[in-house]
């Protein structure tokens, strides 16, 4: 199975996911969310068996997953790094910061690792200005970040082989 958990052939996961949340079209984006928190992206095969399961059109369904930036359609890694690129960040070195973890995880910004541990975002903003340059692992923050911290504060999560800067990720769903 790997790094990336593959929807099965009867999708029972997503059935399951759908059942779970009731099954209505009211659910969609709960099960969007679920979806993704099962596979860390929306494999084309889930939304379809989404749209089919809700009787609602596949476009509606895209739709949506394309609408808000919480969700994606390609795989993302097991770990969301995002980096505030924010005004308040960006005057305290945060491009710094940003390099350091590229350089550590051997991926650019929008990248996910071939062992699909982790993706690397940048945002405008997280709200947090008094503590930046802020780094978000998941749902950890990480303020007054620097250079010097970012080696420590990634060894904090599993392990993980530095991939060659050529590697391909490779994706079946």
């Amino acid at each position: 199975m790997g790094a990336l958990r593959r929807v099965d052939k009867n999708c029972a996961c997503v059935e399951s996911i759908i059942q779970s949340n009731g099954g209505g079209k009211d659910s969609l984006i709960s099960i969007l969310q679920d979806v993704q928190a099962e596979y860390h992206y929306l494999p084309e095969k889930a939304l379809r068996r989404v749209a089919k399961n809700l009787g609602l059109p596949l476009v509606q369904v895209y739709g949506v997953a394309t609408f808000f930036k919480a969700f994606s359609l390609k795989p993302r890694g097991k770990h969301l790094v995002h980096v505030c690129l924010g005004t308040a960040c960006h005057v305290r070195r945060a491009p710094a910061v940003l390099a350091e973890v590229e350089r550590h995880l051997g991926v650019a910004k929008g990248e996910t690792t071939p062992n699909f541990e982790f993706t690397l975002e940048t945002v405008n903003c997280l709200g947090t200005c008094a503590l930046g340059p802020i780094v978000m692992v998941d749902e950890k923050y990480y303020g007054q970040m620097n250079v010097g911290k970012v080696k420590k504060m990634l060894a904090g999560y599993k392990k993980f082989s530095r991939p060659k800067r050529d590697e391909k990720i490779k994706v079946s769903a």
